[in-house]
Parts: C-alpha cells; sequence; structure tokens
C-alpha cells in the first residue's frame, strides 16, 4: 500500500516537475540583455519609456471645446497628409524614370485617378476647417505648400483655379506651416502626442 501511494505521488508530481522543467526550458530559451559584474550575470529587459502628463488645464469650456475639437480635427487629418507626402516621394520617384512629357502627364494622371477613386468619398465628408488644417500639415509633411505641389504636377493654370475655388470657402492652398507660430506649436505638439499614443 505504502509503495503504491509512492509511485502515485511520484506520478503526480513528476508529471508536474516534468511541466515547470518545459516552462523553464522555454525561459532558457529567451534572450535577455544582461550585463556582467562580478562575474555575475544581470539581466535587464528595455521597456517602452511611458509619459505622464497631467491633464490639460483650461481657462474656459470654450477653451476646453476648441482643443479637444483640433485633437479631433487632427486625428481625423494627418493620416491623409501623410498619404500625401508619402504620394509625393513616390510620384518624384517614378518621374525621374520617364523621359517624355507624355510619359509624364500620363503618370500624372494614373496617379491622380486612382487617389481620387479611393480617396475622394471621405475627403469630401471633411468640414473646412479640417480642409484649411489639412493644407497646412500638407506643407508640414513635405515642407512645399498644397499650391507648389499641384502647380509642379499639374501646372500653373490648374494652381490658379484650385486657388480661386478654395478662396471662395475662406481656405488657401499657399497656407504654410510655421514652427514659430504658437498656433502651430500647439498643433506640433498635439501630433507627437497622437504619434505617442497619448491623445
Amino acid at each position: 500500500m505504502r509503495l503504491l501511494l509512492i509511485l502515485l505521488g511520484i506520478m503526480i508530481f513528476g508529471s508536474d516537475l516534468a511541466a515547470q522543467n518545459r516552462e523553464l526550458q522555454v525561459r532558457r530559451d529567451s534572450i535577455l540583455n544582461a550585463t556582467i559584474l562580478s562575474g555575475d550575470s544581470i539581466p535587464h529587459i528595455y521597456l517602452e519609456e511611458i509619459a505622464i502628463m497631467p491633464p490639460p488645464q483650461f481657462k474656459s469650456r470654450r477653451d476646453a471645446r476648441k482643443y479637444w475639437r483640433l485633437v479631433h480635427n487632427l486625428k481625423r487629418v494627418l493620416p491623409y497628409a501623410r498619404v500625401v507626402n508619402t504620394t509625393i516621394a513616390e510620384m518624384e520617384v517614378n518621374l525621374s524614370n520617364t523621359t517624355t512629357d507624355k510619359e509624364r502627364r500620363k503618370l500624372i494622371k494614373s496617379v491622380e485617378d486612382s487617389l481620387w477613386i479611393q480617396y475622394e468619398p471621405e475627403l469630401r465628408k471633411m468640414t473646412i476647417t479640417q480642409g484649411k488644417l489639412l493644407f497646412k500639415l500638407v506643407d508640414r509633411e513635405s515642407s512645399e505648400t498644397t499650391y507648389h505641389w499641384i502647380e509642379h504636377y499639374k501646372g500653373s493654370l490648374s494652381a490658379f483655379f484650385w486657388q480661386g475655388v478654395s478662396r471662395l470657402f475662406g481656405s488657401n492652398l499657399k497656407t504654410d506651416f510655421d514652427p514659430g507660430n504658437p498656433n502651430d506649436i500647439m498643433i506640433e505638439q498635439l501630433i507627437k502626442y497622437i504619434d505617442l499614443g497619448y491623445i
């Protein structure tokens, strides 16, 4: 009877020990950075930086609404400004491979058509404020105004036409991002917070 209990105990605890050994083996297979100090290895793990920020302070409810509206608009518009920047970089590479004006115009037209099909429904839903912010962010991302890029790819007449249309809606394609402007400083700070996932 005693022998039976011992065998039963070994079977139960033995399977538990085997499971612990497998778990220990998995842990040993993991690669950790370590510092050797006095012949002893001290493992260390790099953790992502966590910023602890105080909640924003506002003078009035109006200021709070304005701040959170700007955050909302930035989250909506920033991805499109980055798409514009990526597209411009790709276009410049592709245009450098073209040899004739006809190839250049054909490439520009095909990219314009594909972007129109893909983004037109979402861009039509933007408010005028979001459109103004998009023009400013295009300048921030690409270091040139929206007017410049239209003129560069479509010509002066097209840029002049679209500038006139934007002026009818109280906007300006020549809007630039000025890091010295207090409003643009706040936009820059909010973009950093958005990128880091703080807001």
